[in-house]
């Protein structure tokens, strides 16, 4: 009887064995990028290797049909070697440009001209390269001539051109792999902008923004009316968590000078009002751009957004205490209400009391305080995310708790790292830059004082 393969022990479902979704991008698979593409002769030794080896995994043998079968439709050609008469025939290519750019248009439901559709498949590629380049100029800046985009690949928008890169010995095996691996993201912009289109994201953005400024926020304030205050707080030599902090004012914090394991915080603080008393509170209210959301597939291994990015629309917010966050819980369900609609909490994980946080993604710690929960109301599901003055501190500064300092992890932990950057190709030692970007970020921490 035939079984199942087994299910990989990772819970973080890791991106480079067989059971992972971007197998083309693994350049430990047999479908890795080659130093040489030679399409002319079929019966070679390197091709009979590459056969002995492909066969070893069934499931890749099944992914591989099903992507040779979607580049012949794509292309509209029966074998690859017939992709060198559309790299010596420019009117060839142009027409199956064309075609290519009405199929993408039709499969993710883009409404409009050739010119439109192009238009919006070109943002796609904006997005692919913005991925690489956020990456660039933050977790991997130390490295980014390491990591920079080929001059060719990075000004290349239409998919028929990147996807014959592939196939072109004439480029470098960096080149096509990175063809390659940008049209694996701008598949995955494109699955997010059809998201985005179909849940109406965009309008449900402005319709949270219009509902906190309506009934959330104190109307003694002018819409973007902020009161301005510091926290300073004292850490600890040995982890760098808090030991106290307390609310300063703006005046006072500039005659302040830095000292060892002392921090200022800067926050930006509305009202919301409770029985006539107004309750200070910091919001950052965020929008997840699409690079972001690229990424976070990435991470979870997933090529469905639906499934995937459920944190679209999310507020964080930062209290005095956590009498003050209970008070504000209350008042948000109550705010729901006056704006007709009520409001369900979900998923809610608690650790601001004293319980560890239960660590779900690579990267992520225990020791991670914080309250979080969904709230559905108003035809939108919202991502909250509240924290007291000493939690906030610490997701800032404590070491394995530090937001950059897990940015950095997660990004090495999941695989994700090594799935854009190859070090066949990259020649990195991501262990390495790991370790060097988490010293690094730490240093950036513990010796700044703003």
């Amino acid at each position: 009887m035939r079984r199942d393969p087994p299910v990989p022990e990772n819970p973080f479902m890791p991106l480079l064995d067989e059971y992972s979704v971007f197998t083309s991008l693994n350049q430990r698979g047999p479908l890795a990028v080659l130093e040489t593409v030679d399409l002319g002769r079929l019966f070679t030794t390197r091709h009979r290797q590459w056969i002995e080896a492909i066969g070893r995994q069934e499931l890749t043998v099944t992914k591989y049909r099903a992507l040779r079968s979607q580049i012949f439709e794509f292309l509209g050609i029966t074998s690859f070697r017939q992709t060198a008469a559309l790299l010596d025939n420019k009117e060839a290519r142009s027409a199956c440009s064309r075609r290519a750019c009405l199929l993408l248009g039709n499969m993710f439901g883009i409404h409009g001209t050739e010119a439109e559709i192009k238009a919006r498949v070109g943002e796609y590629a904006r997005t692919a390269d913005a991925v690489i380049n956020s990456l660039k100029t933050k977790i991997f800046a130390p490295f980014a001539s390491h990591i920079a985009i080929t001059n060719e690949v990075e000004i290349t928008t239409d998919p028929v051109d990147l996807l014959l890169m592939i196939f072109d010995d004439r480029y470098h095996k960096k080149a096509r792999f990175e063809a390659q691996r940008k049209l694996s993201l701008m598949s995955l912009a494109g699955s997010i902008d059809q998201r985005e289109r179909e849940t109406e994201i965009e309008e449900k953005f402005s319709r949270f923004l219009d509902f906190l400024n309506e009934q959330v926020w104190s109307p003694s304030l002018k819409i973007g009316e902020h009161d301005i205050v510091y926290l300073l707080s004292h850490h600890r030599e040995s982890d760098f968590g808090c030991d106290q902090v307390r609310v300063i004012r703006r005046q006072d914090a500039e005659h302040l000078a830095p000292a060892p394991g002392v921090k200022l915080t800067l926050l930006k603080r509305r009202r919301f009002t409770v029985n006539g008393c107004d309750i200070p509170i910091y919001v950052s209210i965020r929008k997840k751009p699409p690079e972001a959301k690229v990424l976070k597939l990435l991470r979870k291994n997933e090529k469905n957004p639906a499934v995937a990015v459920d944190d679209e629309l999310g507020l964080m917010a930062v209290l005095n205490s956590a009498a003050d966050v209970k008070i504000f819980q209350k008042h948000l369900t109550q705010s729901a209400t006056r704006a007709n609609s009520f409001m369900i909490l979900e998923d809610i994980s608690d650790s601001l009391t004293g319980s560890r946080h239960k660590a779900t993604t690579a990267g992520s710690s225990s020791k991670t305080a914080m309250l979080k929960f969904f709230a559905r109301l108003g035809g939108m599901r919202v991502e909250f995310i509240i924290h007291t003055n000493r939690s906030w501190v610490n997701y800032l500064y404590q070491r394995d708790v530090a937001h950059d300092e897990y940015e950095v992890k997660r990004i090495f932990d999941s695989g994700v790292a090594e799935l854009l950057f190859p070090p066949s190709i990259y020649y990195l030692n991501h262990l390495e830059v790991r370790d060097k970007m988490i010293r690094l970020c730490r240093r950036q921490i513990e010796d700044g004082w703003l």
